[in-house]
């Protein structure tokens, strides 16, 4: 989120606030230190999966306020109970926050939780506040992509979430996919910033590379780390992996220091194929620059329907651990902007969805392994 200019009460919601895993708590902290550093006011509300609490800390000439509001985890694979818990989980952020709402100069908020949107901007519209939105992941169009025929009902909630979107006072976005999706909406190009996320983990210092898990210490690592969900492409992978296996056995592994309904399905093919795999709970964020540094090459996927929709945000994170990175997705998306302009071909490879012989030839490009057949 942009800097402030001149001393205000900001107000930041987002969703959950480490240590509870997710990349939106992870920056939403480092913009309020930020925007404290300033002299601003500032308080954060998060969710948390443990325990409520409130702590107030001091930066530069400014503070924040940060208090985690106990949230349960809830089952992402349930629609019904995945509804439930979003519509909860927003009236639950407001209703905490009220009075920091109402004595704000500005609410900033995000794509999560999920339709965020329409719960601040009505307040914000009728309490005449000026908003900032940091679009993560676009709601209702994730949803909607993976409808092949969309619903009456879905197209209703996008008409008025872009009607809200159009009072935002600032939008932020965190690429140029992201932008042409928001501009052809209708929305004023000097009302949309883009503002890419930084690295949220620094390799300054004295970092070493964590212990390989032991299954896959005679290979090279192939990390997939972070959530791997509906937006993130797998079969693309699982089967250009058995590929390159089959030409290349004992060479390679998948470390899955993953969460995410989909990283469950690529266990399960990996498992029921008898590929080399090892899975890992994602690891808390002071740890995280040891775990990439592990790897020989990284994983990004992508679904096409959400490039424009969906910036995986560890990309940016793979791009600052100088590791090689095989991306998975078009090239339309942000991430081959972003990794183009950082690699060159040896250590960035872009693979189309559904080629699964490219990501065998982009895995023997980036592990230095010579082709065979």
């Amino acid at each position: 989120m942009k800097p402030a200019s001149g001393v205000k009460k900001i107000l930041i919601l987002c969703d959950w606030l480490p240590p509870d895993f997710g990349a939106v708590g992870q920056y939403a902290i480092g913009f309020a230190k930020a925007l404290a550093e300033e002299g601003n006011s500032v308080s954060l509300f998060g969710f948390s999966s443990s325990a409520s609490s409130t702590t107030k800390e001091s930066f530069g000439t400014g503070h924040v306020l940060t208090r985690r509001i106990f949230r349960n985890q809830y089952d992402r694979g349930n629609f019904i109970k995945r509804a439930f818990w979003t519509f909860g989980a927003n009236i639950a952020l407001l209703f905490s926050a009220r009075r920091e709402f109402f004595a704000a100069d500005e609410i900033r908020f995000t794509g999560s939780p999920p339709y965020l949107i329409h719960f601040v901007m009505p307040l914000a519209f009728v309490f005449r506040k000026n908003t900032r939105y940091r679009i993560t992941d676009f709601h209702p169009e994730c949803l909607m992509a993976t409808y092949e025929k969309v619903p009456f009902w879905m197209k209703v909630l996008h008409r008025i979430t872009l009607a809200w979107r159009r009072r935002v006072s600032v939008i932020e976005v965190l690429g140029e996919d992201q932008r042409r999706h928001i501009m052809a909406a209708g929305i004023a190009a000097d009302r949309v910033e883009l503002l890419r996320d930084p690295s949220p983990i620094s390799f300054d210092g004295d970092h070493a590379a964590t212990e390989i898990p032991e299954a896959l210490r005679e290979r090279k690592i192939i990390l997939y780390s972070g959530n791997w969900g509906v937006a993130h492409d797998h079969l693309t992978f699982v089967d250009g992996f058995e590929e390159f296996c089959q030409r290349h056995p004992d060479v390679a592994g998948l470390w899955l220091n993953a969460t995410g309904g989909r990283a469950d399905q690529v266990e399960a093919a990996l498992h029921e194929r008898g590929l080399p795999f090892v899975r890992t709970r994602p690891v808390p964020l002071e740890q995280l620059p040891a775990v990439l540094l592990a790897a020989d090459v990284h994983l990004i996927t992508l679904v096409d329907a959400f490039v424009g929709y969906v910036l995986p945000s560890k990309v940016y994170a793979c791009i600052a651990s100088e590791k090689p990175i095989l991306f998975i997705g078009s090239l339309n998306s942000d991430v081959h902007l972003l990794s183009e302009q950082s690699r060159n071909e040896s250590s960035y490879q872009q693979v189309n969805v559904g080629d699964k012989r490219q990501v065998m030839a982009a895995l023997e490009t980036l592990l230095g392994v010579a082709p065979t057949g």
